[in-house]
């Protein structure tokens, strides 16, 4: 069994957003304020660059697989994110996650304070966990729990949303895990790995975490997240409004996303790339905010076991094709990672052992 307290440090608490952006703002306060963001390079249009779309009932056609199987692999390779549509998530349970969602944010402050981040915890009802006096705070809260395995559930948390909220959370994190699970046996078939070199992933942690931008009367000046790759093997991400503000990315150029209708946006996180030795790559991605509406989105990582070691995959490792980068305990990289500010892919690339020659970071 897994350890169930482990300290990533010490985060401090910080003001609410939402209740901040209830006051009528004309600036945004110091704080608050990112003047080194790049401004983006493409806007959304017809002929924008586009995300891969990957249909899950293809991948599980006995007609269709190879040629599907092909085209995520691709996705995979090429863009380190992809759309999956016909995922076999009930449309009825994904709205239900979209609206209580919601209504999770409009409950008054106290009610949102009964899960709110404890001392020490990045669990919790607070924001994006910050570690000094001086650090340039996100726009945006959150509520981040982890739902698997049950015995790292934090005993606060889950028991203290509303009725509604926990019966529908549970449900998703069921059907979730069950659509990680499913894409990362193909990713695994696809690479030639067994089910025993994917248990770090198949048998590991699922988080999710509920996010809230609210609007800013200078969105130009903050940043919902800055440019980061995620920790996770993979991310499922749920738009919950029709509001953008994922951008990714991709050859140097900042490419926002737009979600298909009852869509997942998914994307490789820095413990599939290690596992797959550099063969699919977690990309930086970033939250922009909005000066009118609201964004919301929901998040869930597949996340290694927490009492793992990550490393690349033993059968990819030859003379021709040597490890990229060293062998890390899980919870020493989590520890890592949350000691220093967010910087891109800072962080995996000092897991390297070399760089390919002339490799290009997206």
């Amino acid at each position: 069994m897994e350890t169930k307290a482990i300290s990533f440090g010490r985060p401090m608490a910080v003001p609410n957003v939402q209740e901040l952006a209830k006051n009528p703002l004309t600036s945004v306060p110091p704080r608050y304020v990112h003047l080194d963001q790049d401004p983006p390079i493409i806007s959304l249009n017809s002929s924008s660059p586009q995300v891969p779309v990957i249909d899950m009932q293809r991948l599980l056609s006995q007609d269709f697989m190879d040629s599907e199987l092909q085209k995520l692999d691709q996705a995979c390779r090429e863009w380190g994110f992809f759309q999956l549509i016909n995922h076999e998530v009930s449309s009825r349970l994904v709205e239900k996650v979209k609206l209580e969602s919601e209504e999770f944010f409009k409950l008054p402050i106290e009610e949102k304070n009964k899960c709110r981040q404890k001392e020490g915890d990045l669990e919790g009802y607070g924001n994006v966990s910050v570690m000094s006096e001086d650090q340039k705070l996100h726009w945006g809260d959150r509520l981040y729990i982890t739902t698997s395995p049950p015995h790292l559930r934090k005993p606060h948390l889950i028991p203290n949303l509303p009725p509604f909220f926990r019966e529908t959370l549970e449900a998703y994190s069921a059907e979730l895990k069950n659509v990680g699970a499913k894409i990362l046996r193909l990713l695994g078939k696809k690479l030639r790995l067994d089910d025993n070199e994917m248990a770090l992933l198949l048998e590991g942690r699922q988080a999710m975490i509920f996010n809230y931008y609210p609007p800013c009367p200078q969105p130009e000046q903050v940043v919902g997240l800055p440019p980061h790759s995620d920790f996770s093997g993979l991310t499922i991400l749920l738009e919950v409004n029709d509001v953008q503000g994922l951008q990714i990315k991709k050859d140097g150029m900042w490419i926002p996303v737009k979600s298909f209708p009852n869509a997942f946006i998914i994307n490789i996180g820095d413990t599939l790339e290690i596992m797959s030795n550099g063969t699919y790559r977690s990309i930086e991605h970033r939250v922009t905010v909005n000066s009118l509406k609201e964004r919301i989105y929901v998040a869930t990582f597949c996340s290694p076991k927490m009492d793992g070691e990550i490393c690349p995959a033993p059968s990819l490792v030859t003379p021709e094709t040597p490890a990229m980068f060293r062998r890390i305990s899980v919870v020493d990289y989590i520890k890592g990672l949350f000691s220093q500010k967010i910087d891109g892919k800072s962080y995996i690339h000092s897991m390297r052992i070399q760089n390919e020659p002339g490799m290009k970071s997206n």
